[in-house]
């Protein structure tokens, strides 16, 4: 009989850590969502539902955009309403922020300053409290409108008139966000006191397109179409994607259609691309699944 083990503890780097966020919609939410599997005591303060919404309305848009999404993103996280542009709202903030290791922000710098959490006097209130700051665009930018859609465009991943597969720019960031409050928990660590950052999901997005800045993945790169063995190609039932990249991979796929391989520059050949698709063109998805089990061939089948 088999032993099973069992499988390992996740790390809890941010045991013990406080974490208050005023985020709204996708970035800040996200972000909390990684930083409460890490361990972080996850605390929300979001703005009341407008008037006309029912009761129980999150104050977040993405509740009314998303509520599946809302939820997902949320649990565990303790998640309370205030209007901050009131004295009782400025009172529960306050009192939140006296107990908490670093606030999460996704307002524009002017707006920050209005309710009176620009960094200069939360730093002298509050000597240990870190701040990350979620803007759209860095430094001078950071008061421009903006959203996922137009930071992609401006990184150049928005192609045609197809809309993008998901939110890229704001996934991205959020990961970016959870990395600075890891940055600004290790140099309060190092020093005691507080540290600001601030994340533009723009720089995400423009990171997120580096690989087709330096030409991997544009149609003449070596992940964007022209290897033969990384690409995508119809089945008798779908499409199969492939990624033999590394030579030993290209090799198996190349001798599974009936063709020698010579060294990694035939996989740019027309003949090669032309050889692949015509050996997958009558195998079923099942059949190729089977082939990427016997012959150890990085590929996955879709639908359609």
């Amino acid at each position: 009989m088999a032993s099973q083990t069992t499988p390992p503890k996740p790390l809890r780097p941010l045991k013990g850590v406080r974490i208050l966020s005023l985020a709204l919609n996708l970035p800040g939410p996200a972000a909390m969502m990684r930083l409460q599997a890490m361990g972080a005591t996850c605390s929300k303060l979001e703005p009341p539902a407008p008037a006309a919404m029912p009761a129980g309305t999150p104050g977040d848009p993405m509740g009314m955009y998303n509520m599946p999404a809302y939820t997902s993103l949320h649990q565990g996280i303790r998640v309370l309403q205030a209007d901050l542009k009131t004295a009782k709202g400025q009172a529960q903030l306050h009192k939140m922020l006296a107990r908490t290791d670093v606030l999460l922000t996704s307002f524009r710098p002017s707006a920050l300053d209005k309710l009176g959490l620009g960094w200069a006097g939360l730093k002298k209130r509050y000597p240990a409290l870190s701040m990350v700051a979620i803007v759209g665009a860095p430094g001078v930018r950071a008061e421009e409108p903006g959203h996922d859609l137009t930071y992609m465009a401006e990184a150049g991943l928005v192609t045609g008139m197809d809309m993008p597969p998901t939110l890229y720019a704001d996934m991205g960031g959020s990961l970016m966000a959870s990395e600075a409050v890891l940055q600004v928990q290790m140099q309060r660590m190092a020093s005691g006191k507080g540290a600001h950052i601030e994340v533009a999901l723009s720089e995400a997005a423009h990171y997120l397109a580096l690989p087709r800045n330096w030409g991997l993945s544009t149609a003449k790169g070596s992940v964007g179409g022209s290897h033969a063995g990384y690409r995508i190609y119809p089945c008798k039932d779908g499409r199969v994607a492939f990624a033999a990249l590394e030579p030993h991979f290209a090799q198996r796929l190349m001798e599974s259609a009936g063709q020698s391989h010579s060294d990694i520059r035939s996989m740019f050949r027309p003949e090669s691309h032309t050889a692949i698709a015509a050996f997958v063109k009558d195998k079923t998805r099942g059949q190729l699944d089977t082939l990427s089990v016997r012959k150890d061939i990085p590929l996955f089948t879709l639908k359609g």
